[in-house]
């Protein structure tokens, strides 16, 4: 499958999927709660979907789903290259175009009120758009592929990152804001001084554009210098009226207004492990104005599935190869499992030199990425996306009491519910699957026959 280049917006990115064969379009009517979400279900980790006409969208707006629900469509974002074969190919060239694209950030170009959605569509009324209610106990309709931008007070520069949103009315929405990162020490310096907080929120933006938004990059790194970079320097910004901020020139939907100072509303969602968080008192956001362009394009993203994971992990895996490479030189790969929704678990494969490297690789990969649980590295025979390998080498190349790490009341994820989640404190288990170097190296060798991988059995069986 190869990639053309396009306009960095999503509408040349659906063109492209759909020229791929990777794009289904639903022409039936459907309704934003529930019945878009199974649908969606239906086609996790297989084809996005362009859903036509949603019965809740009085603006006729359109729904996107599943843009980035494989690794090969997610390479297909950042790069005009052909995608790799097989999962830990694709990761690992996705690993490289990120680290391109940190080593070659650029400044977007920035203009003044041009965008397309500017001069179309406006609304005051959060009904206009289809926002879907995805699963049968969520607290109702969330915005799910939102990238907040937002001043930072006390430096100047301005953020972007991924947020959820809970509609509460036609006016306000409940967005989650975990404590510590970019965008509420936005808040809490604006709260500190008095001030609500300016955002506006794009939905349906090039996935370039959200893929940097969910790299965990240093506070005070504009992540649009990511996300042009990636687009090869295509990505333009245009000035918002009401915040003052630059966004994504070919967005399809701008929602502009203001974090609220004195205002919270309890809130819980699904998460990556696709269970309900438990709920939580989050700051409200009131609605000023949404903009949006001549047959926009919602984007949704199903939570807990496989959109959803790859575009929180595969940023991450990034970083974390990168980190762990530094520490171990012969680390080939870093994989987030699914069965860890691609968040909880990691596969890391080195070529091993040295008995200690495995848990140099385990604690660096812990270190990377304060959310893992559990780290496994395997040896470089063994394919980290292969789950079945993975536990092969587990049970033929580890002891228990050597190989095992046990970190206890270590910082973790709040998502797990078998965790401490109020106190971020959980118990991190390292796993050294790699064949002590102090025995033969045949004694480890997977057994091969000749010329296995050119036979096809066709040319034997009548």
């Amino acid at each position: 499958m190869a990639t053309t280049s396009n306009n960095g917006d999503l509408r040349s990115y659906l063109s492209l999927l759909e020229k791929e064969g990777e794009l289904v379009r639903v022409k039936k009517a459907v309704s934003a709660k529930f019945e878009l979400a199974a649908v969606v279900s239906k086609l996790d980790s297989r084809q996005a979907v362009l859903f036509e006409k949603v019965k809740e969208s009085s603006s006729k707006i359109s729904v996107a789903s599943n843009v980035c629900g494989t690794p090969g469509r997610f390479y297909m974002a950042i790069s005009s290259k052909s995608v790799p074969k097989g999962v830990a190919e694709a990761k690992k060239a996705i690993h490289a175009r990120v680290g391109e694209a940190l080593a070659g950030m650029s400044v977007p170009s920035k203009t003044q009120e041009t965008a397309p959605l500017f001069e179309q569509n406006s609304s005051r009324d959060l009904n206009d758009l289809p926002i879907v209610t995805h699963f049968e106990k969520d607290a109702g309709a969330f915005v799910t592929a939102s990238v907040v931008f937002a001043k930072d007070g006390e430096r100047g520069n301005q953020n972007s990152s991924t947020h959820r949103l809970l509609r509460m009315d036609e006016k306000h929405m409940a967005i989650r804001m975990v404590e510590g990162r970019h965008l509420h020490k936005c808040y809490t310096y604006a709260k500190d001084h008095g001030e609500d907080l300016k955002v506006a929120i794009a939905v349906g933006v090039h996935p370039a554009v959200s893929i940097a938004a969910a790299y965990q990059a240093a506070y005070g790194v504009d992540e649009m210098m990511i996300a042009n970079a990636l687009l090869e320097g295509r990505l333009k910004l245009a000035k918002a009226s009401y915040s003052q901020l630059y966004v994504p020139n070919h967005s399809e939907i701008i929602i502009e207004g203001r974090i609220l100072k004195d205002r919270v509303q309890e809130e819980w969602m699904v998460e990556m492990l696709r269970t309900y968080d438990f709920r939580r008192k989050q700051p409200v956001f009131e609605l000023e104005r949404i903009r949006f362009r001549d047959n926009a394009i919602y984007h949704d993203i199903l939570p807990g599935y496989a959109e959803h994971r790859l575009l929180m992990g595969l940023p991450v895996e990034a970083k974390m190869y990168d980190y762990v490479k530094s520490v171990v030189p012969t680390t080939q790969a870093v994989h987030l499992t699914n069965g860890g929704s691609n968040w909880l678990s990691a596969v890391i494969q080195i070529k091993k030199r040295l008995e200690g490297e495995p848990k140099n690789a385990i604690m660096a990969a812990f270190a990377a990425h304060p959310s893992l649980k559990m780290a496994t590295v395997v040896d470089d025979d063994i394919d980290p996306a292969d789950a079945v390998a993975v536990e092969y080498a587990v049970a033929t190349r580890c002891q228990a009491d050597r190989g095992f790490v046990i970190i206890p009341n270590a910082k973790g994820s709040s998502l797990d519910p078998s965790s401490d989640q109020q106190n971020l404190l959980t118990t991190k288990v390292g796993i050294d699957a790699t064949a002590t170097i102090l025995k033969p190296k045949e004694r480890f060798e997977i057994a091969r026959i000749p010329g296995e991988d050119e036979i096809d059995v066709s040319n034997y069986i009548t």
